[in-house]
Order: structure tokens, then sequence, then C-alpha cells
């Protein structure tokens, strides 16, 4: 498999899952701006949408969006327990987790990374993310990981997305069960892994 990803930004998510999982994978840079990887190709060829993550199957089938490549990753290996069986309620609950952060954090923070965004309507959308997170950080108060004791692709891709707060003047450190869960999820190896090795990619041109 080859995963298409740019460094600070949602690739990071399946990249986590990757490497807990502990499946054989190619890391392929992206330039956001260029859209040129690191294998030679026009990204557009790999993902028509533009954007990372996308996940090239052996057989050259692609996917994209991270909540579906995730969820797909974690059933290669049901025993690694990344995500509950497609059957259960619990999977159901991983999918609510899953939808509210794309929509709600993801989404609702992509419009800060404008930055000719008026600083007004920039305070609209950092206060409706702080609302989000308050939620968040009730849920988070009950127990370490989404779905309660077990870490799961939903806080990958949580952590993926929490780390962008600071740079929109918005301080987890105002939740301190964030805090925690953030912490947490730092320690775990896959993801020291996964950041080194997104940090040590040559940029490309």
């Amino acid at each position: 498999m080859k995963l298409y990803f740019a460094p600070d930004t949602c690739s990071l998510s399946p990249h986590i899952v990757l490497r807990e999982l502990g499946l054989p994978f190619e890391l392929i840079r992206v330039n956001n701006r260029t859209k040129r990887s690191a294998d030679g190709r026009d990204f557009f060829q790999v993902n028509p949408k533009g954007y990372v993550a996308a996940l090239m199957l052996d057989d050259g089938r692609v996917i994209t969006e991270g909540a579906a490549i995730v969820q797909y990753l974690a059933d290669l290996r049901p025993d690694a327990a990344l995500a509950p069986p497609g059957e259960s309620f619990e999977r159901v609950r991983l999918q609510e987790w899953l939808n509210f952060i794309t929509s709600e954090i993801h989404s609702g923070s992509s419009p800060l990374f404008n930055s000719a965004l008026p600083e007004a309507t920039k305070t609209l959308f950092r206060d409706k993310l702080r609302r989000r997170l308050d939620y968040l950080a009730q849920a988070l108060n009950e127990q370490p990981f989404l779905l309660g004791d077990c870490f799961s692709v939903a806080d990958a891709y949580l952590f993926t997305v929490l780390r962008w707060m600071s740079q929109f003047s918005i301080e987890l450190k105002d939740w301190p069960s964030l805090t925690r869960y953030m912490a947490l999820i730092a320690r775990r190896g896959s993801v020291q892994t996964a950041l080194a090795a997104e940090a040590a990619s040559q940029e490309v041109e």
C-alpha cells in the first residue's frame, strides 16, 4: 500500500493507524501547492479531489477520505481492535464520532487556515469550535478514549485535528481533559514514529 500524505494535515490520522497495525506501506509526500508527489506523479491522477490523504492499494485502487481509510485499515487487522466489528452497535458509535470529528472539528476549523478571512468571521468559527471542544471535554472527563478504555481509529483522527487548535489561538489547556487526552495519545509509539517519519520526509518540489 501507498499512503499519500502532507505534513501537518489530516493524513496523519491514517498514518498513525498504519503504524498501530504494523501493516507494510510506503509513505509518499505530496506538495499541497504544486500537487506533485514524491513518486513523480501529478497528485490529481491519484486523487482527483486534489487533497490528502489517499491510500493506494496494491491492486491500484485508491481510497480517499480519512474516515473511510481508517475504517478500511482497521478491518484488515480486526485482532488489533482499533474499530469494533462492522455488525455491532459499537461500530455505529465509532462512525458517530468519526462523523462528528469530520463535520464539526475538521471542517469547522478549515476556514481558519485562510489568512484572508476577516477577523470577525474567524471569531465566529473559533466560538463554534470552542463549543464543540466543550462537548468533547465533557465526554473525555469520564473515559480516557472516545470509545471508552481502548484507543480506536477515532482517537487517531481527533488527535490529528486537535493539534491544529493552537494555530487558531485556541489553547487546549483551557480544557484539562483534552490536555490529558492529547498527552496520553502523544506517548503512543505509533504516534511518535509517524510524526518523526513525516518530519524527516523530503519536501517535494
